[in-house]
């Protein structure tokens, strides 16, 4: 299977916090899943680091470091999940999270996630394992 993992995913996966769902943890372990993280959920570290948000020691080489240490591939930015922003429901205001929505939705990835808000887009085709 294919998954998208949201950003607090990758994050919670790295400070190893109770927050992370045994279910999350089971599909980032099965080697037969490609986990995908999305180019957004660095840019989303990136500004939220710099408006002191919260804090992640060695920035966002940091993020990138986890993402490379846990063999996640990267979804980089492509015309089409921006085409298909622009027809997504705002549910979500966050442009971010927006984002990934669209970039899960065109990779016909799973998107991995505990935003319970994301939920709203599964009737635009956003499959979601939490």
């Amino acid at each position: 299977m294919k998954y998208l993992l949201d950003t607090h995913i990758v994050l919670w996966l790295a400070e190893n916090s109770p927050k992370l769902s045994d279910t999350a943890k089971a599909i980032i372990l099965d080697e037969a899943n490609e986990k995908y993280v999305s180019i957004a959920s660095c840019w989303e570290v990136s500004v939220k680091l710099s408006l002191r948000k919260f804090d992640l020691n060695g920035g966002t080489y940091e993020f990138m470091h986890i993402i490379q240490e846990n063999g996640f591939k990267l979804f980089q930015l492509k015309i089409n999940y921006l085409t298909f922003l622009e027809t997504l429901p705002f549910y979500h205001r966050d442009p971010f999270d927006r984002l990934i929505i669209a970039t899960s939705i065109s990779e016909k990835s799973i998107l991995l996630t505990d935003d319970s808000q994301f939920l709203n887009y599964t009737g635009v085709g956003l499959e979601i394992a939490r």
